[in-house]
């Protein structure tokens, strides 16, 4: 599992290790792993380091020093290293002279340094650190705009990204790689900052971290938890989903929910609608009640909402009168918004929001009781969203988009790592509906069904995708059981593990000399250097 710490988190480690350790230790274990990080990027690209042309754009504070440490020790193995300070009477005055001893080129007309960023094998972007806020200053943002020089490496986290939120309120440098000291913070896992973020390389410090902010799933986690079916196990106790979905105007709605929830590890999926003729035909296996969820007979899980049209209320408050959890998607999801979090209130059972930013904006004015907020305002702040969605309602919520961050009323949250943007197609929250409704049922905690579910959509969404081909939330729904064996079948490990590689993202606070790295890439992108990105490594597209 990766784990995400805070800005806060991450300052009272630091200081906690810093008290115990000799002064700048704490810095040359976090250079010495930027600039490896930085030389094996040159060497792939140019097959060595020496004579690589390399700018390091430093602002003020420990992050600039960071860069202009990491370039001296690039210009001590050959490199032409060029710093453009940002701020000349801030910058790190340890950094600037290491720089200068080791030879290296100091600029601080912003012209010149526009031209020696774009003629650059590498550049670092050391503008500023995670103690900064806002977009960037004017006197960088012409960085942001000019052609690309051969990769940026971010420092910590891209400049004008918010660490913790991955928000991006402004300009920002958009980074190839970017280098997390310590642990990963929450704005590389999140879009719009993940975008910015690249493949993401750890290098571990020895923090002792507090429990993570923001989680995300891998192979091994999402294979703990899936349900399997033991020598005792029969349909019912498996667990039977209850799908409630589908109407005369939307009744392939009903088909692929049940599409999904036959593919979620439940051991029976039953049908209540109008579209159970349709439903039968196509999946015999489903059993099919008359009227709505009070009388459909014992299911462990309701979903209900997706299609539902006219009859989404009527399903919706039969649903929430039982004492199982229920998901609510879709329609439900426009009626829940409509009677407000007191329709929650008096539940004992769990309940699993899952709904686009669209439909978050409607959920919330039912909250606040008033006008819905901007969709896009929502989808630019998605752990803030998701976190005002679960503490309103007092529910699990599943976001879904570009990123999806699953939250709990607690303040717990996961993003996924998985999925691709050929998953913005109608019917695809459908099939993710009723997946995460199956391992409801068969015994998973809503954060657990939630997060397991929208890694394997993401997963089929991806290998129906294949090297990059519109697909349906059908040809998603028929990929699932080929990925669910994938999980089953093992995490393949992210470049780098071994040789003094992390197992994970959360540092083990075990002091050390040299650095630890991992890499978390993108999913579906070559590396700057050509080799491809790990496989399920970064967060990937739209569910």
């Amino acid at each position: 599992m990766r784990h995400a710490h805070t800005v806060e988190q991450v300052r009272a480690a630091e200081a906690a290790l810093m008290a115990r350790l000799p002064d700048g230790t704490l810095m040359q274990r976090a250079v010495a792993g930027l600039a490896a990080t930085c030389a094996r990027l040159l060497a792939g690209a140019r097959g060595r380091v020496y004579g690589s042309r390399v700018v390091v754009l430093a602002g003020s504070g420990d992050n600039g020093g960071d860069a202009l440490y990491a370039g001296a020790l690039l210009a001590r193995r050959g490199a032409a290293v060029t710093a453009v300070l940002l701020d000349p009477a801030r910058a790190h005055p340890g950094g600037l002279a290491a720089l200068r001893a080791a030879r290296g080129l100091v600029l601080t007309d912003q012209e010149a340094g526009l031209a020696a960023f774009t003629g650059a094998d590498l550049a670092l972007d050391g503008i500023v650190g995670i103690g900064g806020r806002g977009g960037l200053r004017p006197p960088a943002q012409p960085y942001a705009a000019a052609p690309r020089p051969g990769t940026v490496v971010a420092v910590d986290v891209p400049s004008g990204v918010d660490p913790d939120t991955g928000e991006v309120p402004g300009v920002a440098l958009r980074a190839d790689v970017t280098v997390a000291f310590g642990t990963l913070k929450p704005g590389l896992l999140i879009d719009p900052g993940a975008s910015y973020a690249g493949a993401v390389q750890l290098v571990g410090i020895g923090l002792d971290l507090p429990p993570a902010a923001l989680t995300a799933l891998q192979h091994p986690d999402v294979a703990a938890l899936l349900p399997r079916p033991d020598t005792e196990s029969d349909k019912y106790r498996r667990g039977v989903v209850g799908v409630a979905a589908g109407s005369a105007r939307y009744p392939g709605a009903a088909l692929l929910a049940v599409a999904g929830a036959l593919r979620g590890g439940a051991g029976a999926v039953r049908y209540v609608g109008t579209a159970a003729e349709e439903v039968v035909r196509r999946f015999p296996e489903v059993l099919v009640t008359e009227g709505g969820p009070a009388g459909a007979g014992r299911v462990q899980a309701w979903v209900v909402g997706p299609g539902g049209g006219e009859g989404a209320e009527r399903a919706l408050r039969e649903a929430l009168a039982s004492d199982v959890p229920v998901l609510v998607d879709a329609d439900g999801l426009t009626e829940l918004a409509r009677l407000g979090p007191a329709a929650l209130a008096g539940r004992t059972a769990p309940t699993l929001l899952t709904p686009h930013t669209g439909e978050a904006a409607r959920l919330l004015a039912g909250a606040d009781q008033g006008p819905p907020p901007q969709a896009d305002g929502l989808a630019a702040a998605r752990l803030r969203t998701a976190h005002r969605l679960a503490s309103a309602y007092r529910a699990t919520a599943l976001l879904k988009g570009s990123t999806t961050v699953v939250a709990e009323p607690t303040g717990e949250a996961r993003s996924n790592p998985t999925g691709t943007s050929w998953l913005a197609t109608a019917g695809s929250g459908d099939v993710l509906a009723g997946l995460a409704g199956s391992l409801l049922a068969a015994g998973l905690a809503p954060l657990d069904a939630a997060s397991a579910a929208a890694y394997l959509h993401g997963l089929a969404g991806r290998r129906a995708a294949g090297r990059g081909a519109p697909v349906t939330a059908t040809d998603v729904a028929r990929q699932l059981p080929a990925v669910w064996r994938d999980v089953h079948g093992g995490a393949v490990p992210a470049r780098g593990a071994g040789r003094g590689a992390r197992p994970d993202a959360h540092p083990d606070g075990r002091p050390d000399t040299l650095p630890h790295t991992q890499e978390y890439a993108r999913p579906d992108d070559a590396l700057p250097d050509g080799r491809r990105a790990a496989a399920g490594a970064r967060p990937g597209g739209r569910h």
